[in-house]
């Protein structure tokens, strides 16, 4: 067996193991340099320039898109061949579904949030046009950057590969501690707001993570495996966090609001896994079978 057949059989045999190997190795790999400069670690003395008020883009972006999306390609690629790429490709644009769920993407977030902000943020700031008008820009541009590098590996590749051999519940508790763990060397950058970082709020970001993918894996499910409500919803998260809290709560600490969508997050999986025994929308194996038939 010549090497090209060798690799893509051990892919096929460990596509999941494979798939998050290459996500972290990868992106974290393409974080080094963000890391080690002068908008990280501060060891090599350079820095990335701003882009859009942020070195984000540069230093954080690029490490993004090679490590979910393009690790999802090529795993389904090589284990999968064409009929997987299609399979991946119609999630991704499978944006025909009841126009409730583009509501709750869109606002369930902005909503909850800001309600459960009340009682603890002090005082509210009504929205001017002008945050309303950069609420939508840095809305489609979460869309087109962070959305679209995570969510074609996370909910697209990696779900639909863990659900039939784990389940939902078990799935959701592989892949979201290691959608967390993914994040673990931007802590060391101005995304993670170093050197402000405490291992508590590294652990906090983790348990976040645990307890959106609940509900994301639940959004998935139930919207027919609908990626595009997926990743409006994950952008819909960093949105609200980068743009609108501080503006709505301009005398708060910004910490506060990690600890609320911390709050926020891990009461909506409480109440989605017990609601849902479990299943997290998943179909049972009876309507699998009728599916097919």
């Amino acid at each position: 067996m010549n090497a090209p057949h060798t690799l893509r059989a051990f892919v096929a045999r460990r596509p999941i193991a494979t798939f998050f190997s290459l996500a972290i190795a990868l992106s974290w790999l393409a974080w080094l340099p963000y890391v080690l400069s002068d908008n990280g670690l501060g060891i090599v003395h350079f820095g990335f320039p701003p882009v859009l008020g942020t070195t984000q883009i540069l230093g954080m972006l690029p490490g993004a898109y090679l490590g979910p999306i393009f690790s999802a390609f090529l795993v389904t690629a090589l284990a999968e061949g064409r009929p997987g790429l299609r399979a991946w490709v119609g999630r991704l644009l499978r944006w025909r579904v009841n126009w409730r769920w583009y509501a709750l993407a869109l606002f369930a977030v902005p909503v909850v949030l800001t309600l459960s902000s009340l009682p603890f943020a002090g005082a509210f700031r009504a929205p001017a046009a002008s945050l309303i008008l950069v609420w939508v820009l840095g809305f489609v541009l979460q869309v087109i950057t962070t959305g679209l590098a995570e969510e074609p590996g996370w909910r697209d590749f990696a779900l639909p590969h863990l659900q039939p051999k784990y389940g939902p519940l078990r799935g959701t508790l592989i892949l979201g501690p290691l959608w967390g763990v993914w994040h673990l060397p931007l802590f060391f950058t101005e995304w993670g707001h170093w050197p402000d970082v405490t291992v508590w709020s590294v652990l906090e970001f983790v348990g976040t993570a645990i307890a959106i993918s609940f509900v994301m894996t639940w959004v998935f499910n139930r919207s027919g495996e609908s990626l595009p409500i997926a990743l409006l919803l994950h952008a819909g998260i960093n949105n609200y966090l980068s743009v609108a809290w501080a503006e709505l709560f301009p005398n708060t600490d910004p910490k506060l609001a990690e600890h609320l969508l911390f709050a926020a997050f891990t009461a909506a999986a409480l109440i989605v896994a017990a609601a849902t025994k479990g299943r997290l929308g998943y179909p049972s194996r009876a309507r699998e079978l009728q599916a097919v038939q």
